[in-house]
């Protein structure tokens, strides 16, 4: 199945129904009165998130979604029905855009969470709302208003705790596979990875995170080059960004200069990614004699005054990757304890008071 993480859709909410003129006509009661009831409320559109859809491929194929008109009021004081709402699954992590006016409606972040896109027209009054002392017979009643008529962008952002940078062929869809048990397609040439991959690494009990694998950028991505740098959505959301490098590529690139490019890749895209916590993975040891590799990985640290975390890794060998996650996991465990600290000190109370004990006497 095609990846697909954007789409443009039109919702038209369905139109209020129109309100009655109508008389009771009895026999044997004469200037029965009106009896004409309200016009029915149309339908509106909700986009709900659903957890078994992963792509907005579906939105290839049906672009417009319309929701039921409510019926019109009719005679004997009947008032119309309303119309059925409209329900559009999408995957969750879709970021819906008013194509109009630019503006974000909502995030839908949560199995199961309802957003509003387009609200149904209100039905219109029937002539039994307009009778009065002086207007026993009112012949007036109002049309139903008109639903609301949108274009929405839907944008998907995948739910990931670490997203993976590098260039092509870095070494991260390996690095995935190596530590998860995601399946994403290796290949010795660049641009392998066309579609981001979503791995689950486990550690054990109650330790676990998601690891996002996004197509390799370059330089120029922000200019179209490559696959451009569209997929950097992905990981927008990431707590944590582990940048690979290729510790000896074998078209003679210096490292550093990789590392520096997709920097300027990141700044272009997004500058708030660059202060995100972000970890230097060296792959691709195995290429290095044993004795060169630890000299070879410590002069491309210092050479970019690197400050953060780094490791030196073999993907391909599996060597040192668990210890990667496990410090990963520990990160995520420290900033989770730092949170519920922060969330404890909010209550603290600020004297014994507010503990409920009593002030002691002044002496």
């Amino acid at each position: 199945m095609k990846f697909v993480d954007e789409a443009v859709i039109k919702v038209q909410a369905g139109n209020g129904g129109n309100g009655c003129v109508s008389f009771r006509r009895e026999k044997f009661i004469p200037f029965g009165g009106p009896n004409g009831g309200d016009g029915g409320s149309g339908g509106s559109v909700w986009l709900v998130a659903d957890e078994g859809l992963n792509t907005l491929v579906d939105f290839r194929h049906q672009r417009a979604f319309k929701a039921q008109r409510g019926e019109n009021g009719m005679g004997s004081d009947m008032y119309g029905k309303g119309g059925e709402d409209t329900i559009v699954r999408v995957p969750v992590g879709t970021v819906v855009t008013n194509v109009d006016t630019d503006e974000v409606i909502g995030d839908l972040t949560q199995h199961g969470q309802r957003l509003l896109v387009a609200q149904g027209g209100k039905g219109g009054l029937g002539n039994i709302h307009f009778k009065s002392s002086v207007n026993r017979a009112p012949r007036k009643a109002t049309s139903g208003t008109p639903g609301e008529v949108r274009e929405l962008k839907l944008e998907l952002k995948l739910l990931a705790d670490v997203g993976l940078l590098g260039f092509p062929n870095a070494g991260k869809s390996t690095f995935i596979r190596a530590v998860s048990a995601a399946t994403p397609r290796v290949a010795d040439y660049p641009f392998t990875t066309l579609h981001p991959n979503l791995g689950v690494v486990s550690l054990g009990t109650d330790q676990s995170f998601v690891i996002a694998d996004i197509p390799g950028l370059i330089e120029g991505a922000a200019d179209g080059a490559g696959l451009g740098i569209q997929f950097l959505r992905h990981v927008s959301r990431t707590r944590l960004l582990l940048h690979l490098v290729d510790i000896a590529p074998i078209d003679g690139t210096d490292p550093v200069e990789q590392v520096r490019a997709i920097e300027q890749e990141l700044t272009k895209f997004d500058p708030d990614l660059l202060d995100r916590p972000r970890w230097l993975v060296l792959n691709k040891a195995d290429v290095l004699p044993e004795d060169e590799r630890q000299a070879v990985a410590e002069d491309i640290v210092q050479r970019l005054g690197w400050t953060q975390p780094w490791f030196l890794v073999s993907a391909i060998a599996r060597d040192n990757t668990m210890a990667v996650c496990q410090q990963v996991q520990r990160f995520f465990e420290s900033q989770r304890r730092e949170a519920e600290e922060e969330v404890q000190a909010d209550f603290a109370p600020d004297d014994v008071r507010s503990r409920g004990e009593a002030p002691q006497p002044e002496e």
